[in-house]
């Protein structure tokens, strides 16, 4: 998926922002400012090309720390100055000058003219408030992993999803607050297009009436089509695979119910730990209208069914033993595991990658 801004790890009144824009675009801007207590190196000017980013020029700074520089756009798009390879500055550049004052002693940024990249800059900020609480959890888990304290990992694992479904609404603010700047492609290069289709696939076609000859716009609407049949209120698509006694079962055997399709696999660690969850809300909803319907990507019978009998799953289990290359994988675009999809009685697709609390906050509102 298409990343403006990249993640340690993934909607909305769209009208002008500020002053109203037409879609005629007179193709020059500046790009200027002033650098403080600069280091040696080079200040380089890059542009961002789909998922790739090619340099466009050095820049020339004067004796003062200021630079200019004139540039030719086609249309709006996302640049980057490396400043000295100490700093980068993302710009979301359309038809407004823009000037960037930074000081290397003190890390001050300030972006004046240009409205869409001063609205790219709390997308910067939000990605660093991220990237800081994950790397605190990640320290916490590797600690736990050395201390094989298994009670704190699901713990640190849950603090995880918790942290990945706050970043992804606070994006969401910040996308609702652009009114309609294009800069809000990079807060969609944060989300999860998995859970968060719908919202993201209304923000590609309200920017697209706007911005309609922007290329990554175009190239965001080619993505999200190509996930639309597994998008929350389709259809799910039906899985036919054998049982381990080697008969065939259907996830449509199940409608009526509301139904777990959950991808594991015997040797997958983080599929195996979250087993005995599952086991607890399946005991507990079962007589309530809850089904699981395992998919296992084993390879082997032998570790399939062991598994099975290890972690006490009495609920349908299913594999063709092709790991990654199962029918069923191929066709829920399952690239990793453990992963779910939350079925409703009509057989739509209601909820995804449901697991630990999540799944468990899911039933409540659905029996409770």
């Amino acid at each position: 998926m298409r990343a403006i801004l990249p993640i340690g790890l993934v909607v909305l009144l769209f009208m002008s922002c500020g002053e109203e824009k037409g879609q005629e675009f007179d193709g020059k801007i500046t790009v200027s400012g002033e650098l403080e207590s600069v280091p040696d190196g080079q200040l380089i000017i890059s542009e961002y090309n789909d998922d790739r980013i090619s340099a466009l020029d050095t820049l020339v700074i004067d004796s003062d720390g200021e630079f200019s520089y004139e540039l030719t756009l086609e249309s709006p798009n996302f640049y980057e100055l490396d400043l000295f390879g100490e700093k980068t500055v993302r710009l979301a550049l359309y038809d407004e000058d823009v000037q960037v004052f930074y000081n290397f002693q003190t890390e001050e940024l300030e972006i004046l003219g240009s409205q869409d990249s001063q609205l790219m800059l709390k997308i910067d900020e939000l990605t660093t408030q991220y990237q800081e609480e994950g790397n605190a959890l990640n320290t916490e888990f590797y600690e736990a992993m050395a201390d094989k304290d298994q009670e704190k990992i699901q713990s640190i694992q849950e603090q995880a999803m918790e942290l990945e479904l706050n970043h992804a609404e606070r994006v969401k603010g910040a996308i609702a607050e652009m009114e309609g700047s294009f800069a809000a492609l990079a807060g969609l290069g944060m989300l999860n297009p998995r859970t968060d289709f719908n919202y993201m696939d209304s923000v590609i076609v309200d920017l697209g009436e706007k911005y309609p000859d922007m290329k990554l716009i175009n190239s965001w609407k080619q993505e999200l089509e190509e996930l639309r049949a597994l998008s929350i209120g389709q259809p799910a698509p039906e899985i036919s695979l054998p049982n381990p006694e080697g008969e065939t079962v259907s996830l449509s055997d199940l409608r009526g119910k509301y139904v777990l399709v959950d991808f594991w696999a015997g040797w997958c660690k983080p599929c195996r730990d979250e087993n005995p969850n599952v086991v607890r809300l399946y005991n507990k909803y079962k007589n309530e209208g809850f089904e699981v319907f395992g998919v296992s990507l084993d390879r082997t019978r032998e570790m399939w069914v062991n598994a099975i009998e290890e972690d006490g799953l009495e609920w349908t289990q299913v594999s063709d033993l092709k790991y990654f290359n199962s029918e069923a994988a191929a066709t829920y675009q399952i690239n990793a595991i453990p992963a779910t999809y939350m079925i409703d009685p009509e057989g739509n697709i209601l909820a995804k990658d449901l697991r630990g609390k999540s799944l468990e906050r899911k039933l409540e509102e659905l029996f409770d």
